[in-house]
């Protein structure tokens, strides 16, 4: 360690005298990613129960992270989590009729019912650990065609059920959980159609089966020389019919567009029929369909086929990380950089303290003490922020690119080098494994989620501080302190998306721990809900943030979209109560 810090005091003049000694200190950092290879959708069976993905992938927090943490909120006792053995128990006898039960593609089983019961949102992490599920599906289908899911919906009206969307599981705002009623629930499982159907290369347009996961999008594609490029943190498992019906956005929606950009057309199955959305460039012909059952989240009806504009792979991609001196800085750079058209595929700045969390979080003691010293040495202080960004095209393209970003970066006081550069690697090595990091800190007791949502760049600011302030303060009744960081990771030219995790301390039980997290929740929502800024900005409404939609929308905006969505569910048995309240 003496010899590391001996080295950055004599080496750190410039940037072309980065110590090797501090380089290797980052370079040996956890390397291991997922195997993101695969043509086909990873096995519901091979992810976790009760919690966030592949069974055999872990992330570890450092102990210089987790103590980070705890100096925030205090120290912390790990929750008790129930066996899948005890909660198999509870799973009810199903209510589904023989007509259904009798088909190929239909499961009673209990494991299966109890595997698509819940997403991953902080309730269902809640109800899963502690093993108080509420409600089971009755039983979940496996379609392999657009047939199967007509002949399904039309059994659904047939005996009055309830019908709900299953993608990846991946939701974090409860779009998948079925509710306490009287009608059987039918969940209908996409995975089975997940193969690339047609490519016309002349158009770039793809077909696909909607239950496609997004490892299997890009496997499938890159076989013919092509990229979707929308990749959203929860990719290794999420499906293309869902980052539709949630209009999602991706880490580098800048370069390659959000799921609106990207979506040309497809099959929508409804309970009034079938809906083909034509992939017809650009139309002036009345409203768009296209974009009308966008974000319908499942209460129009089920997407089977989508058409999905592709491009050619990128000869080269690049990801890269520099330090500004502060908030200001980073935020010019950004504004700048996309409002000057430069050709990036995206930018993501932390604030001061994720910027300090990510390097406590995502590094070992001497690894921090070597960027750390290395960044104070080059006149950088508390108020440092990180920049994450990257670049996808040709080898010209990226050169220019990158030449017009470096004086961006010079003019507002940026430090890059070799080390930055190599942070840059490992984050795009490893840029899906953080969410395995929530399981991680769960078994520590400590409590992470994450909220979200997008303004104008006037208003930046102001919101960023009501969002933080409202997670801070909404346990101060129970004397308990919130730690809580935001970044920009979407920029647009009007403005862009504030994205802020928060940690809290695990109460003494499963449902004080959750009624903690309802208090942060809505104090958190209505910071948004304000008309100025979005409820969501890429994780869709359902259920927990329906109570707010209305400010964004306006009471004339709920009744057009309820209209529009009774017009084709009228008997309202696609997903009741989400999106919109009931």
């Amino acid at each position: 360690m003496s010899k590391i810090k001996s080295l950055i005091r004599k080496n750190t003049k410039s940037d072309s005298s980065v110590p090797l000694a501090v380089s290797a200190e980052i370079e040996n950092t956890d390397h291991t990613s997922l195997d993101m290879t695969s043509k086909t959708n990873t096995p519901i069976e091979q992810t976790r129960w009760n919690g966030w993905g592949n069974i055999n992938i872990n992330k570890k927090v450092s102990p210089h992270g987790a103590k980070l943490i705890k100096s925030h909120i205090g120290k912390t006792k790990k929750l008790k989590s129930v066996s899948l053995q005890q909660v198999l128990k509870t799973v009810p006898q199903s209510r589904l009729p023989a007509e259904l039960t009798d088909l190929d593609m239909v499961s009673i089983d209990q494991e299966t019912r109890l595997r698509h019961a819940r997403g991953q949102s902080f309730p269902d992490w809640i109800a899963m650990h502690g093993g108080d599920f509420e409600v089971f599906p009755d039983g979940v289908a496996h379609p392999q065609s657009t047939k199967d899911v007509e002949q399904l919906l039309k059994l659904a009206q047939e005996h009055d059920l309830i019908v709900i969307p299953f993608g990846g599981g991946t939701s974090v705002a409860g779009h998948i959980n079925p509710q306490k009623g009287s009608r059987p629930v039918l969940t209908i499982a996409m995975g089975e159609m997940a193969q690339l159907i047609d490519l016309d290369t002349e158009s770039q347009i793809a077909t696909f089966g909607a239950g496609t996961q997004g490892p299997a999008v890009e496997a499938q594609l890159d076989e013919h020389g092509y990229r979707l490029g929308h990749y959203p943190q929860s990719w290794e498992l999420s499906t293309l019919g869902g980052w539709i019906a949630a209009r999602s956005s991706g880490q580098q929606s800048l370069g390659y567009g959000r799921i609106e950009q990207m979506f040309a057309g497809g099959t929508l199955v409804t309970p009034q029929g079938i809906l083909n959305i034509a992939d017809i460039p650009a139309s002036s012909a009345g409203p768009d369909l296209r974009e009308m059952m966008m974000g319908t989240e499942g209460r129009a009806g089920i997407f089977t086929e989508v058409k999905m504009r592709v491009q050619t792979q990128p000869e080269e991609e690049l990801f890269k990380v520099a330090f500004l001196p502060n908030w200001e800085a980073g935020k010019a750079v950004l504004k700048q950089a996309v409002q000057n058209d430069v050709r990036l595929s995206m930018l993501r700045l932390s604030n001061a303290v994720e910027t300090d969390a990510h390097l406590h979080l995502g590094t070992t003691p001497s690894q921090f003490l070597a960027i750390s010293t290395y960044l104070k040495a080059r006149g950088l202080s508390s108020d440092k922020v990180m920049l994450t960004y990257g670049f996808s095209g040709d080898k010209a393209q990226n050169k220019l690119a990158v030449t017009q970003f470096n004086k961006l970066l010079k003019q507002n006081g940026s430090v890059t080098g070799k080390i930055t550069n190599i942070m840059g690697s490992v984050w795009a090595h490893g840029r899906f494994k953080f969410p395995y990091l929530r399981g991680t800190l769960w078994d520590r007791g400590i409590m992470v989620d994450t909220f979200e949502t997008a303004t104008n760049w006037s208003r930046i600011d102001e919101q960023m501080a009501q969002m933080q302030d409202a997670v801070k303060t909404a346990l101060a009744d129970e004397g308990e302190e919130v730690m809580a960081f935001t970044h920009i990771s979407h920029v647009y030219k009007q403005g862009a998306s504030l994205y802020t995790t928060y940690f809290f301390r695990a109460a003494k039980d499963h449902a004080t721990t959750l009624q903690r997290w309802q208090k942060i929740k809505h104090a958190a929502s209505q910071s948004v809900a304000n008309g100025t800024a979005t409820i969501s900005h890429q994780h869709g409404v359902g259920r927990d943030h329906a109570p707010y939609l209305a400010a964004e929308k306006g009471k004339l905006g709920i009744q057009v979209t309820r209209d529009m969505l009774k017009s084709l569910d009228p008997e309202q048995r696609m997903n009741p109560g989400v999106l919109l309240e009931e």
